[in-house]
């Protein structure tokens, strides 16, 4: 048992007359970490309930509030898996609060902005979100030697928790096969009516061999025979199923940063390599550069997320060829990062050190992934 980061700050969390709500992908251990948190607290009285049984969604979707209320009685806590299976959530839940002060809500769902607009807007005060994302390298270990081994497997196969817990490489293809197959694009199919499968895939295609490059949307459109705003449009779709996030152009001072093109990114190799079918050893591949790319900047974002850092993330360039993969922001303290998989460090671009002359700038490698990615005790 693999102990989530989360598993504190929810349980702190769960207040009387209160929704707390858990996004995140399929397989990435919601379930478990509700399950978790029951045991945790065994001594109450807890009703679990799940979104996709179509006798619990009848209930909670009634906007009755003798039905809500029948269905909490004697109980402290409500616990829904997979809400976003249920209609009008959202105007239930407040119902229910509302006329429940004494019961505490806990719900998971697989998909974010949707849900979130849906719980937040009627709870506006009384709710509060987290994301989980697949294991970080901190959830797996914080012995430097072991993820030192680890990072091979970690940049082809990922850490979705069934990935990483398989016995053989084999079998981490094959669940992640069948994530790519099933899970994901059902989370991905269910949004806004889309239902064009295929389209999916290509354009998860093109964004996986685009990891590093400024992303035109002008371009995948003509790849994909298709149209910008069809392609923005699914691009989005994937943020809120969880499969990619952007990072945009940071630009404060010169006019030669160029801000509008964003960079796309998954939250999990693994996820990437499934779409491209790849999963050859390191040694092999031309891609390990824009691997430890993907696999840094997705770690990172995803441990300051959980350590509710407030951060903001981006990518710098300039129309003359001067980049640099990443910059945090932070009350208003600035810190760049390069990333090479090799040992040769980065030089600072001369226009990032003379525009921004109190950054910081460091290239991560193999030797100081460790402080980067592992939060400090």
């Amino acid at each position: 048992m693999i102990r989530r980061s989360l598993e504190q700050s929810l349980l702190e969390n769960l207040k009387q007359g209160h929704v707390t709500a858990l996004f995140g992908a399929k397989r990435t251990g919601k379930t478990v970490l509700m399950q978790r948190i029951a045991e945790i607290l065994s001594d109450k009285k807890i009703l679990t309930v799940n979104g996709e049984d179509l006798d619990a969604a009848t209930i909670l979707s009634s906007q009755k509030q003798s039905v809500l209320s029948n269905l909490v009685a004697g109980y402290d806590y409500l616990f829904i898996d997979e809400a976003q299976s249920v209609p009008n959530i959202g105007l239930n839940l407040k119902l229910l609060v509302d006329t429940n002060p004494g019961v505490s809500v806990f719900v998971t769902g697989s998909s974010s902005f949707d849900l979130r607009n849906q719980i937040g807007e009627p709870l506006t005060g009384r709710s509060r979100y987290w994301s989980i994302f697949p294991f970080t390298v901190s959830e797996i270990s914080h012995d430097y030697l072991a993820l030192m081994r680890l990072l091979p497997s970690l940049l082809v196969f990922g850490s979705y928790p069934q990935v990483y817990t398989a016995e053989n490489d084999k079998e981490k293809r094959l669940i992640l096969e069948n994530i790519r197959n099933g899970y994901l694009l059902k989370d991905v199919l269910q949004l806004d009516n889309v239902k064009d499968s295929l389209f999916v895939l290509n354009l998860l295609k093109y964004l996986a061999f685009q990891i590093g490059n400024d992303v035109s949307f002008n371009e995948l459109a003509n790849s994909l025979h298709s149209t910008v705003k069809t392609v923005k449009r699914y691009i989005e779709i994937l943020e809120k199923a969880f499969v990619i996030f952007r990072l945009t152009g940071f630009s404060r001072n010169l006019r030669k940063e160029i801000s509008k093109s964003p960079r796309i990114y998954f939250w999990d190799n693994g996820i990437r390599n499934a779409v491209i079918s790849r999963f050859e050893p390191l040694e092999l591949r031309d891609d390990a550069g824009k691997l430890w790319e993907n696999f840094c900047i997705s770690e990172r974002i995803k441990k300051q997320t959980y350590a509710e850092s407030f951060s903001s993330f981006y990518f710098w360039r300039t129309y003359d060829q001067q980049e640099i993969d990443l910059i945090e922001e932070n009350e208003d303290k600035l810190q760049a990062y390069e990333f090479k998989w090799g040992d040769k460090p980065a030089r600072v671009p001369a226009g990032f050190e003379r525009t921004y002359p109190n950054a910081t700038f460091e290239t991560i490698n193999r030797q100081n992934f460790y402080d980067f990615l592992i939060p400090r005790t």
